[in-house]
């Protein structure tokens, strides 16, 4: 069961970041909190809480385990919720690509979280072997970005 210190600090952060929906999972519990109302009365909490199920999925629908032809990969996950974008702005070329070489300071992505541009870091080495996150699309903390060839 989800301490309610917990569920009371997630409900004050989602009304901080104005967000509508939170779902988060982890191996042991699930929760999702989702805000809402009309202009004629008070916003609406709806949440629950289950054990998490062993496939669970990610924004977009995609499978939250990776293929098995990823074994051995390296993921590079979100640190936080935001929009996943593959260059510094729509004019420039992408960051990185399939196949590109990174090293732990190798700059990757940006994920943008409440107006703010955060540059995310490989912190690891190899080669790009596939981009996962779409370009523009919102992603979850922890979220697989990319899967890296170790080197």
């Amino acid at each position: 069961m989800i301490d309610i210190r917990k569920l009371k600090e997630l409900v004050r952060l989602m009304v901080a970041n104005e967000l509508t929906e939170l779902d988060l999972r982890d191996s042991e519990e699930q929760v999702t909190l989702r805000r809402g109302g009309s202009a004629n009365g008070p916003p609406v909490l709806t949440a629950a809480a289950t054990a998490a199920a062993p496939a669970a999925t990610m924004a977009g629908g995609a499978a939250a385990t990776p293929a098995e032809d990823d074994h051995g990969l390296v993921k590079i996950e979100s640190p936080m919720v935001g929009t996943f974008y593959t260059a510094p702005n729509p004019d420039s070329s992408p960051f990185i690509s399939v196949g590109s070489e990174v090293g732990p300071d190798t700059a990757v992505c940006i994920v943008e979280a409440m107006k703010i541009f955060n540059e995310i870091k490989a912190e690891c080495s190899g080669t790009i072997h596939r981009v996962v996150a779409k370009n523009g699309e919102a992603v979850e903390f922890g979220q697989v970005l990319f899967l890296v060839k170790p080197s």
